[in-house]
């Protein structure tokens, strides 16, 4: 697993198998992981975080970006590895989001797909459109993007002009909207008001980097529209 050091403080580790991307920001003695993949893999994704100095820290939030299991299924493995080691475990998700993983819906989760179950977990922060979640230093926004699912959100690093897109928008395409809680029209208004936002990269939940922000998305919605 090579790590894709993003300057000044995040750590993109590609997705193995059918795991999303997990993401790692850090900031004096708090951490953001950004989404879990299927937990099948969770300790490769921990080990390099921690060779790469990116949790040695006092907090650790974990945001998920939406519901699917490929995105929340490692929550349980990461929080207790965390636990364990006494570091204090916070998990962050859109509203809508937090309501499918507090009562575990396998149908929206779509574990049953991976073969599992998902076990309903707690979520301490619930953020609406437009909150902030701080991390030490750093302050991200939540972006609302229905679509993908009904909870799909982004977390914008506008200083850094970041913007972490889960299964939104990728590099050349955009989240299919066939699934449980899934809406085409939605997604379509998503893309077209994260057009507007001033990004430098856009790290997806699969896939690679998406570096020219407004041109993507100009010709995904060009193909949409």
């Amino acid at each position: 697993m090579i790590p894709i050091e993003i300057k000044p403080n995040i750590l993109m580790l590609k997705g193995v198998h059918l795991d999303s991307n997990v993401y790692f920001l850090k900031s004096r003695d708090e951490a953001l992981i950004v989404d879990t993949g299927t937990g099948v893999y969770w300790n490769r994704y921990i080990g390099v975080a921690e060779r790469e100095g990116y949790l040695d820290v006092e907090r650790v939030y974990i945001f998920n970006t939406h519901e699917h299991f490929d995105h929340v299924g490692g929550n349980e493995a990461f929080g207790r590895y965390f636990n364990e080691k006494g570091v204090e475990v916070v998990f962050v998700a859109h509203e809508l989001t937090a309501k499918t993983l507090e009562e575990g819906d396998d149908y929206v989760i779509l574990s049953f797909y991976y073969g599992r179950r998902f076990k309903p977990q707690k979520v301490q922060i619930k953020l609406k459109d437009n909150d902030y979640l701080r991390v030490g230093d750093v302050e991200l926004r939540l972006i609302h993007t229905p679509g993908h699912t009904q909870g799909s959100s982004c977390l914008y690093y506008e200083e850094e002009e970041v913007m972490f897109t889960g299964d939104t928008v990728f590099l050349g395409t955009y989240g299919r909207t066939d699934l449980p809680t899934g809406n085409f029209e939605e997604l379509t208004r998503s893309l077209e008001e994260l057009r507007e936002f001033r990004v430098r990269l856009g790290l997806p939940g699969h896939g690679g980097i998406i570096k020219d922000w407004r041109g993507n998305l100009e010709e995904i919605l060009g193909e949409l529209l």
